[in-house]
């Protein structure tokens, strides 16, 4: 029996970090995925080491490199691989105005096109096991000042219930949509507190309320095709504008 393992993409830095080190904290080797953030990587492959766990630093670029070169390189590292978390994501804000092929294949490939590919290898490679799929509270909605972003968080939400389809029964597949969680560096109090106040239950998220949703995940084996939002029930508020909630 070989000791389960998973690969995360993106796992050296915020959510994907959080992933990986919660994994590790369930038993789980970790093959961990990096592009730039090298020197990030090794502090997190050290505290994963330092559990107890093994832990393997897995370069790839998602926009020139093989996929199944990764795939293949966690396997041999760890013929116990079961799960994929693919938390790599390209973010860039822009309406469809603005928007240019450069910026459309950029954050396809990275958000839509790697975690399809990978599942496909990664179901080539294991007999059994679970795919789950980072995505985004933010396909609740047209927001259109992230058009390609949105756009390709959108195809892979429709990706994860079209995956659990086509490889059920031998792998289940999922997704978590976390709502205001790790908000940018950038963002402001004023408004992450703006922000807060859309939330039905009026907190900001923290990532042990992902780490308990990716927890349910692993071990509910009744439950696949799903998208979890975690985010306070802000992607249920769709009520919109009507006479009886204008402020008069």
């Amino acid at each position: 029996m070989h000791t389960p393992a998973a690969l995360v993409t993106g796992g050296a830095t915020r959510l994907g970090r959080h992933f990986a080190e919660a994994l590790a904290e369930k038993g789980y080797d970790i093959a961990l995925h990096v592009n730039s953030s090298r020197g990030e990587a090794e502090e997190v492959a050290k505290g994963i080491r330092q559990r107890g766990q093994a832990c393997e630093i897995l370069p790839c670029n998602f926009l020139s490199d093989a996929l199944e070169e990764l795939v293949a390189a966690a396997k041999q590292r760890f013929p116990g691989l079961n799960v994929l978390l693919n938390s790599a994501s390209a973010y860039e804000p822009a309406p469809i105005a603005s928007t240019n092929m450069a910026m459309l294949e950029t954050q396809f490939r990275v958000n839509l096109f790697t975690p399809l590919l990978l599942t496909r290898h990664f179901a080539e490679a294991v007999e059994n096991g679970q795919v789950i799929n980072i995505i985004d509270n933010k396909v609740a909605y047209h927001q259109y000042p992230y058009a390609a972003y949105l756009l390709s968080k959108k195809s892979l939400a429709d990706m994860t219930r079209m995956a659990a389809l086509e490889f059920s029964p031998r792998l289940r597949i999922n997704g978590i949509a976390p709502g205001v969680v790790l908000p940018a560096s950038q963002r402001t109090s004023d408004y992450i507190q703006w922000r807060i106040e859309g939330i039905p239950l009026k907190q900001q998220g923290d990532p042990s309320h992902l780490v308990q949703a990716l927890y349910y995940l692993l071990d509910n084996n009744f439950v696949t095709g799903q998208v979890l939002f975690v985010d306070g029930g802000e992607s249920n508020n769709l009520e919109g504008r009507h006479s009886e909630n204008y402020p008069v």
